[in-house]
């Protein structure tokens, strides 16, 4: 074989893999909104679960796509770990309708009489200003990409001949002789050819078109489509590593499901091989023999996964206890840890600013946690209760710093990807959100600042003071609560009126205690460096109030732009 051969092989299976992905992409992108709400609503038990995760698999043609979506919805809470696992059982049973998408339509038809009107249709589509057009378009072009590879993978390996390759033909005969190590073997070679790809369909490509040109025999072809199914869960599982442990047993569930499936089937391997040859032959009878393997081949993918959910569906429970019980999880709130959006099973951009809103959650969440640190700050005496505290409030700044560049980092990133007009302005949003809630991090800090000083002094706050604090202290506490309420609100019940009603309580509140302040000075009720401290922290507080309704401005601005999108 040329170099010129392989390269053109090589370049077959990129513009492939380009084509699927792309495809991918644009469909996420247009029905990406509706699937994530599909997603979390209709998971309600095992098997609606189970639907879900097959239809929207089959609708985004890609199954890592529904598991990001399935371990974000965990993560948030809306769905339990025992509906993860049902819907990515549905994951596996949509993910095959691309093997039979390409039996149907890449082997049967000559694609090369409708990929290139597909392109001219696609083209002024990709370049409209609207993006719903823009991101069909996108998808007609991988449609088109996608077979367009295919066919010249098929052209090439046909005129490489393997067929007749004397050193092929050897090969595969030794094999042959070998038995139930031939299809182990084989097996193998599918999962390692899987992860190098990082394809399970680009490799389900190739199997079909070596099937069906005649170089290995259908036993073979079925060994490699289940190396296909664990390589597939290998590589999710190597990307979740550096992820949270919600990621780490999706993974691991996807891990579990596929390697029993693959090992029962080992058992009773030629039979049920026999088996689907059979219903294939029955419903195709006139197919010719290299477009009856290919059926063949995707029928086997199809009923393996449907045996497969079958089987398994009623040990959900089981397998649940099973995968905690090996993947704990831990609490590290204490320590500086991206829990959503480190490292490992991100999809497209327009999935992974899901992702992103659970991270900023998470960072409101801690800020808010700091703030009442603060809280206990202003009434503890001890001196070395107050000083292991400051200390940790200094700990919960640095992790607030931290995170506000990781996550503002992250969505760099992602604005670098594919993405929709509104997913760009989302993006833009959520960066002012993010460095909002990094404000009121150094507002808590600024606070327990203040407290310190006034600690390492002799002299006290009054109790009218300390009531006053108290109270202002309150109503902080309420905007931050109202604000986490909105930014967790996913059923829009949240009325964000009601944040900017207290931001102004606290304004008003300020402009009172600011002219009491004066009065009680010069009436000598204390002295004038524990009103600089009082007022500084009155002043504070009014500041922290002004950062977290500049939270809930750009995320009610981000809701409007997705409620402009959705009439649009």
């Amino acid at each position: 074989m040329s170099i010129f051969v392989f390269l053109k092989l090589l370049g077959s299976l990129a513009l492939l893999m380009y084509g699927m992905k792309t495809m991918s992409e644009g469909l996420q992108k247009l029905t990406g909104g509706h699937l994530r709400h599909i997603l979390g609503a209709m998971t309600t038990n095992r098997f609606t679960g189970l639907l879900t995760g097959a239809f929207v698999t089959g609708a985004v043609q890609s199954s890592t796509a529904t598991t990001v979506m399935t371990v974000s919805f965990v993560n948030a809470g809306l769905l339990t770990l025992a509906q993860a696992i049902s819907v990515i059982m549905g994951a596996n049973i949509g993910t095959t309708l691309t093997a039979w998408i390409m039996s149907i339509f890449g082997f049967q038809m000559n694609m090369s009489n409708f990929v290139f009107p597909l392109f001219a249709v696609a083209l002024p589509l990709i370049f409209s200003r609207k993006s719903g057009r823009k991101s069909f378009g996108e998808f007609i072009f991988g449609f088109s990409f996608m077979f367009l590879g295919l066919t010249t993978l098929r052209e090439n390996a046909l005129t490489m001949d393997l067929e007749h390759n004397e050193a092929v033909i050897s090969f595969i005969a030794s094999c042959r002789g070998w038995g139930f190590l031939s299809t182990l073997l084989f097996l193998v070679v599918g999962s390692v050819l899987t992860m190098c790809v990082q394809s399970s369909a680009a490799v389900m490509a190739i199997t079909l078109i070596l099937c069906s040109g005649g170089v290995l025999d259908l036993y073979m072809g079925i060994a490699l489509v289940m190396g296909e199914n664990i390589g597939t869960t290998v590589t999710s599982n190597i990307a979740a590593l550096t992820g949270n442990a919600q990621a780490r047993r999706a993974a691991f569930a996807h891990f579990i499901f596929n390697t029993f499936g693959v090992i029962w089937v080992l058992c009773v391997f030629h039979p049920f091989v026999d088996m689907v040859r059979g219903l294939v032959r029955w419903m195709a009878p006139d197919a010719s023999p290299h477009i009856a393997i290919t059926y063949a081949l995707s029928a086997f993918h199809t009923c393996f996964n449907i045996c497969n959910v079958l089987i398994l569906i009623w040990f959900i429970k089981p397998m649940e206890r099973i995968i905690c019980r090996v993947i704990k999880a831990k609490d590290d709130d204490e320590e500086f840890r991206l829990r959503y959006i480190e490292g490992g099973l991100l999809s497209t951009a327009e999935l992974s600013i899901l992702q992103a809103r659970k991270e900023i959650n998470l960072y409101a969440k801690r800020t808010h946690r700091m703030f009442g640190f603060v809280r206990d700050l202003l009434h503890t005496t001890d001196d070395d209760a107050f000083t292991r505290l400051f200390a940790r409030i200094e700990k919960y700044e640095n992790i607030s710093d931290r995170m506000e560049v990781e996550i503002a980092n992250y969505l760099n990133l992602v604005s670098e990807g594919r993405l929709s007009s509104e997913s760009k302005e989302q993006i833009r949003e959520m960066l002012r959100e993010v460095s909002e809630i990094e404000s009121i991090g150094d507002s808590c800090y600024n606070l327990a600042r203040t407290l310190n000083h006034k600690h390492s002094g002799k002299t006290d706050f009054t109790e009218k003071q300390y009531e006053h604090i108290e109270l202002m202290f309150q109503f902080v506490n309420e905007a931050m609560m109202q604000m986490m309420a909105l930014l967790n609100d996913t059923t829009h019940e949240v009325d964000p009126n009601v944040s900017f009603n207290i931001e102004q309580e606290i304004n008003n509140y300020r402009d009172q205690l600011k002219t009491q302040n004066v009065m009680d000075i010069n009436n000598r009720e204390y002295g004038y460096q524990m009103g600089v401290h009082y007022m500084d922290l009155i002043a504070e507080c009014e500041k922290l109030g002004d950062y977290v309704i500049n939270v809930v401005e750009a995320y009610t601005e981000k809701k409007a732009t997705a409620a402009l999108s959705a009439v649009g």
